[in-house]
Parts: C-alpha cells; sequence; structure tokens
C-alpha cells in the first residue's frame, strides 16, 4: 500500500471531523478541493477537474481549486445551492522543515453566513432550530428558536395546544430560514420545509435539556433562566441551546454579537399559514414569486438596510396587541406632523 505523504495525511485528518462538508484547503494561492469534495465543485461551480499523485506509486488523486482573492463568490454559489463549506486556513508561517499548520477557520452554511456580500440587504438571514415532541410523527409540543448571526437578533418560543405541528409551519412560513436545525432521530423520518429552507440533522443531545440549558446559561452567564421568561418553557430554553451549540461550532467565536435572548408568543401577531401569506401577496407576487408588485413593494420607503428588514418583519406578523399598535401609530403621527425632525432623521439614517 503506498504510503500517504504528510500533506495527504493531514488533509485526511481535517476531512474526517467534517464529513458533512465540502472542505476548502488553501494551499498556496488557492483552496483546493480533493476526492468527492473536487467532484461535486468541479459539477456544480463549473470548475475544472484535475487530479494529483501524493507520490510516485499512488493514484491521481481528484482536484479542483479556486482563487484564494476569488474564495467568497464561489462559496456563496456553494450555500445557495445548500452546501456547507469548511474553510480550512494556513496557521503557521512556512519554515521549510515541514508542512505548515492548518485547521478550519470557519464553517459556513445556509444559516451562518455573516460576510456582507453574501448577505440580502433586506431580508434577514434566519436560522431556526426546531425541538419536536412527540411519538410516531406527532406534535404535542415544540420549542422554537431563531436567530440571525449578521444582526444579532435572538428569540425563542414554545408551542402548545392543538396543531402544535400546523404551528409549526406557520412560524417556518413568517420567518423564512434559510436553515433549520431538526434532531437526527425526526429527521430520519423525513421533512418537509419551504422553499428556500435548507435542513440540518443534528445530533439529538445537542437538543437535550440538561446540555441545552447548560449552553444558554454559560453563553449569558446566568445561573437560571428565570430572566429569560422560560421557567415553564423547557423546549424552547433547549431549542436556544442546541441553535447555540450548532453556532459555536460552525462559526469557532465565542457568538457575542448574541448578548440578548428575547422570548415571545405567537398570541403577539395575527398567524397567517404560507397559503394565506402566498394570496395575500404580502413579500412577493403569486406567479412571479419577487417583492416588486407585493405590498411591501408599495409600503417600502425604507433607506437603510435595517429599516428594510425591519418593515418585512412587520408585513410579516400584523400585531394583535393594541398598546404596540398604538405605540407604532403614535410614532408615524409624530413624524408626519414634523418635517424638520423627519428630514434630519433621514438625513441621520443615510450618513
Amino acid at each position: 500500500m503506498p504510503r500517504v505523504t504528510p500533506l495527504r495525511q493531514q488533509y485526511l485528518d481535517i476531512k474526517r471531523q467534517y464529513p458533512d462538508c465540502i472542505l476548502m484547503f488553501r494551499l498556496g494561492d488557492f483552496y483546493e478541493m480533493f476526492d468527492e469534495d473536487a467532484e461535486l465543485a468541479a459539477r456544480e461551480l463549473d470548475l475544472t477537474l484535475t487530479g494529483r499523485s501524493f507520490n510516485k506509486d499512488g493514484p491521481r488523486t481528484p482536484m479542483a481549486g479556486v482563487p484564494y482573492h476569488a474564495a467568497e463568490n464561489y462559496i456563496a454559489r456553494l450555500i445557495e445551492k445548500g452546501f456547507h463549506v469548511a474553510v480550512c486556513d494556513q496557521t503557521s508561517e512556512p519554515d521549510g522543515r515541514g508542512i505548515v499548520d492548518r485547521e478550519v477557520t470557519r464553517v459556513i452554511t445556509p444559516g451562518t453566513i455573516t460576510e456582507p456580500e453574501l448577505l440580502s440587504e433586506d431580508k434577514p438571514n434566519y436560522i431556526m432550530a426546531i425541538v419536536p415532541i412527540g411519538e410516531n410523527g406527532t406534535w404535542r409540543q415544540a420549542g422554537i428558536a431563531y436567530a440571525d448571526i449578521s444582526t444579532g437578533e435572538f428569540c425563542a418560543t414554545q408551542l402548545e395546544g392543538e396543531e402544535v405541528g400546523v404551528k409549526v409551519l406557520e412560524e417556518l412560513a413568517r420567518l423564512a430560514p434559510r436553515e433549520v436545525l431538526m434532531p437526527e432521530s425526526w429527521t430520519q423520518r423525513g421533512a418537509s420545509l419551504p422553499a428556500g429552507s435548507h435542513l440540518s440533522s443534528v445530533q439529538d443531545w445537542r437538543f437535550e435539556a440538561s446540555a441545552a440549558h447548560q449552553m444558554v446559561r454559560d453563553h449569558f452567564r446566568v445561573k437560571t433562566l428565570s430572566s429569560f421568561g422560560f421557567d415553564d418553557k423547557s423546549h424552547a430554553a433547549s431549542a436556544a441551546g442546541a441553535l447555540l451549540s450548532y453556532l459555536r461550532d460552525t462559526q469557532k467565536t465565542s457568538l457575542s454579537q448574541l448578548t440578548l435572548l428575547r422570548a415571545y408568543s405567537t398570541n403577539d401577531f395575527m398567524v397567517l399559514d404560507q397559503f394565506t401569506r402566498r394570496n395575500l401577496e404580502l413579500t412577493e407576487t403569486i406567479r412571479a414569486r419577487q417583492t416588486r408588485g407585493s405590498l411591501l413593494d408599495v409600503l417600502d420607503r425604507t433607506i437603510t438596510s435595517m429599516g428594510a428588514r425591519l418593515l418585512r418583519s412587520w408585513v410579516n406578523q400584523p400585531l394583535l396587541d393594541l398598546n404596540r399598535l398604538n405605540a407604532r401609530l403614535d410614532a408615524v403621527e409624530a413624524l408626519a406632523a414634523d418635517e424638520t425632525l423627519r428630514l434630519e432623521l433621514q438625513s441621520a439614517l443615510k450618513n
């Protein structure tokens, strides 16, 4: 059996840790992909598939590469297709005595994009974790947590009562997450998600209450979850903890942008199923499936990305709370009555 070279062994050791990702392995000015990853990338990205023998007697290993300076474009195309990408960088300088050190510095999935050039200006990039509670595919309760790590938004809720499964689908329609995390034991049965959402199967232990709740306490440096309003919402806390655990592993950071976990109730706003949303053309038209011509298009006069995202959120979840509705109307009335204030605010936001 041909001897494996140190470089090849280094690649194999790292790839073994990320079997579900396309591993982009930094070699000089290129990110190289090998074996099945190379064949997949060549097919999906229209790259030239080449080969390389790592020793004199060994077979040629399929490989495909992209320039380091243009990698983000190729990564974006893979993410758009639903793939996960592990980026492996050089972490030491060449010294002539052996191969350089390399390690995965980030794992990019549909719901963990932070690069501005890969994000939509007017849509949030949500990642959601769902904790399903029930037997034989029947939902009795569910915990849901979602976050946008590019903005720091982080929320969780618990669903119970009748037709929990339907309520989960309604939340999926409202939030349109790019990525949905669910326990392996449930995803093996099959799961149907809205168009544009990608399912990631995650180890069951991440959703277990003891580990998940501890993850939340550790992240926010608190002793109890009472301050979050989760005393009677254990499954919501489990979803939040599972999401934090997954993000820690993929982002390789402390997630310092997630400074607040907000508990919410679906009773705070009008619940609309995906068919109602589509027929009302709230954010996209029925035929063209585009924003132009929708209700959002008529209302949107925002001048910042955050404003556009906030307006989309408001259109997607009409309020039922009279006090919050009146507070919004009071703000609109104040701005409508004071042109000077309105122009100064617009100028400040533009700058």
